[in-house]
């Protein structure tokens, strides 16, 4: 591949679980992809409560590194990962979409952020695996 094949995470408010899946992925999945997240609406600012899990469980400030966007602030992208907002996405052209159906941890306890961390960074692991083994056959053909 000459170029890296690039990934948009997406949910409605680009405030939580997928600028979580956004950070995890550049620590663990920089060689293969490139991460970006996105939603259809911005907050003023990240979700507070995520920055200081992925902080403390992977030592990434995502409020340096990262930034509420709308889907149309990122390049064009060959997979979309919705996280399972109970919302239709707007059509985000891509070779392949799958949805990961992650439950909001916003306004709960810090174990279910940290639950929801886990379950991403597994998800990631396993996106990673697929794009690397040829297992996401569209983006070969």
């Amino acid at each position: 591949m000459d170029e890296k094949i690039k990934v948009a995470f997406v949910c409605v408010h680009n405030s939580c679980r997928s600028q979580m899946a956004e950070a995890i992925s550049k620590l663990r999945a920089a060689d293969v992809y490139e991460a970006y997240s996105a939603g259809t609406e911005t907050k003023p600012q990240i979700n507070q409560d995520a920055v200081a899990v992925i902080k403390e469980m992977y030592g990434v400030d995502m409020n340096l590194s990262q930034r509420s966007k709308l889907i149309s602030d990122i390049p064009p992208v060959d997979i979309v990962i919705t996280m399972g907002c109970n919302v239709d996405c707007p059509y985000l052209p891509s070779k392949h979409r799958e949805d990961w159906g992650l439950e909001d941890p916003t306004g709960k306890s810090k174990e279910e952020f940290i639950k929801t961390a886990k379950i991403i960074e597994e998800k990631v692991e396993d996106l990673k695996s697929r794009i690397t083994n040829g297992k996401i056959s569209q983006l070969y053909s």
